[in-house]
């Protein structure tokens, strides 16, 4: 797509107070392939109908890392099918019943940590990628969720050139409990994600 810097900020200037719907389309009328990734984290739900809301059949990216809760799994089954989403699957090469033997889950002052990472979640994510070759990427990435978060906006350019749209960048939890109670949408906050541990920890695929 070919975005300047200059060009990146004015348009975030241009899109802040701007509802998700409204990315959504302007991104997908300037791009030529785009994908969705998802966790099926809290609130994740909120991307998936905005996007789809717009574009049934853009493909939904999964990095399933293999040691979500069930809670998370039965989410995501929901949503899946009630959304009717366009789900690419992508898991490790090895299970985790595997690994579990091997290493476990490393604590992340664990030198093991970064190889677990790597191989539950930056292997299958960068394999998606590879794959869907995307120009646009739409994620659920808020301000106040980590401190590498608080740089970016809802529109950022990746060192691959690749577009990430977060419309949902400066909603609040309350402003995203309304938007799921308008649209009658459930919510899972039983998740788990092994790579961060600490809520306010990056995973490695947004730096």
């Amino acid at each position: 797509m070919g975005f300047l810097k200059e060009e990146i900020e004015s348009l975030n200037r241009q899109f802040k107070g701007i509802s998700p719907q409204e990315i959504i389309s302007w991104a997908l009328d300037n791009d030529t392939k785009a994908v969705v990734t998802t966790n099926f984290r809290p609130y994740e739900v909120a991307i998936l109908h905005a996007v789809t809301d717009v574009n049934k059949n853009i493909p939904i990216i999964w990095c399933d890392t293999g040691y979500n809760t069930p809670q998370t799994y039965k989410h995501a089954e929901e949503l899946i099918s009630r959304l009717d989403l366009n789900i690419k699957l992508y898991v490790p090469k090895q299970t985790s019943s595997h690994r579990d033997v091997i290493m476990g889950i490393p604590q992340i002052d664990d030198p093991l940590h970064k190889i677990f990472t790597e191989q539950v979640k930056l292997e299958p994510f960068r394999r998606a990628m590879s794959e869907h070759k995307p120009d646009v990427w739409f994620t659920n990435l808020r301000k106040g969720q980590t401190a590498h978060r608080d740089s970016l906006d809802v529109l950022s350019l990746g060192n691959d050139g690749v577009l990430k749209v977060s419309p949902f960048y400066y909603w609040s939890d309350t402003q995203l409990d309304a938007y799921l109670r308008e649209h009658n949408l459930p919510n899972e906050h039983k998740y788990f994600d092994p790579t961060k541990v600490l809520e306010n920890r990056e995973c490695g695929l947004h730096t």
